[in-house]
């Protein structure tokens, strides 16, 4: 990534990564689903089976939200796509993510969820790179209407706090799916983790 994009952490580094990352999730909704026809009459592999699914679904608009997020303030802030975001690129990145993706998925779910632990924890800390390497965030006021959809926020800097904070809530959701509670980092106010074992 720093290689495509240089290592300054920026918005256009960050819809990089929004772009990427509700990918894993749709990945597993077509495995689960695979795995519930085939298995319908077995409640508790089915139940087990759905509580990915459902939480996939969420995660990947929650990651869709971040999205156009980061979209409303290169347009507020007047910042132009890079190079590397125009059509083929992201396209090439995307293709290629979504294949190793689904063979994980499809092989081995557990690293799927250790890796998306991984790529989710990344993210959080871009997020936190950017709030510090920005400190006037902190004195913009959020008047966007699309914004206000996403969460209720006084400044730019809560806007990108609250992503940091989500990124790192996937990253717990993945390591309680992979089998690993003890990676898991808490914060004050985190909602509660799916209680799940052997799927």
């Amino acid at each position: 990534m720093d290689v495509l994009t240089g290592k300054k952490t920026t918005l256009a580094k960050a819809k990089i990564i929004e772009t990427l990352a509700s990918i894993p999730y749709r990945a597993w909704e077509i495995r689960q689903y695979g795995r519930m026809t085939r298995r319908y009459k077995d409640e508790a592999f089915v139940q087990k089976a759905r509580k990915i699914m459902l939480w996939g679904r969420e995660a990947q608009d929650n990651e869709y939200w971040h999205l156009l997020v980061i979209n409303e303030k290169m347009k507020e802030d007047n910042v132009k796509d890079p190079w590397y975001l125009h059509p083929m690129v992201p396209f090439l990145m995307v293709n290629a993510y979504i294949l190793m993706s689904r063979i994980l998925a499809t092989f081995y779910i557990s690293r799927a969820f250790l890796f998306n632990a991984e790529f989710e924890d990344h993210a959080e800390h871009v997020y936190a790179k950017f709030v510090e390497d920005h400190p006037e965030l902190d004195t913009q006021p959020v008047n966007s209407n699309l914004i206000k959809e996403y969460g209720n926020f006084e400044t730019w800097g809560d806007v990108f706090r609250r992503i940091g904070l989500d990124e790192r809530d996937h990253m717990n959701n993945s390591f309680i799916f992979c089998g690993k509670p003890e990676a898991v980092v808490k914060y004050e106010g985190m909602p509660d983790l799916p209680i799940i074992s052997n799927v």
